[in-house]
């Protein structure tokens, strides 16, 4: 009965259980649009006609951005976790 008092309170279903896992989540999720975002630029660039009409490399340039803003706000959660831990 010791145990079950000094355990932990659990957490509810679906949530992350700390910032830092959602700051890695986040990092992750950034380095994988940014490399998409690179990717999709290789294979467009294949078709020059059909890569200028979808946008070109302002699509591209914005895809990055975003993937960047989430690699950002990634780090700055995990640091944010790291520093204001219990």
């Amino acid at each position: 009965m010791v145990g079950y008092l000094a355990s932990p309170a659990p957490t509810s279903g679906g949530t992350f259980s700390s910032p830092l896992l959602l700051g890695v989540f986040a990092f992750l999720l950034g380095i994988g649009a940014i490399g998409a975002a690179l990717r999709r630029r290789r294979a467009r660039e294949r078709y020059p006609e059909t890569y200028a009409g979808a946008g070109g490399i302002a699509y591209t340039a914005v895809q990055i951005g975003c993937g960047g803003v989430l690699l950002l706000g990634g780090a700055g959660l995990v640091v944010l976790a790291l520093v204001f831990r219990k």
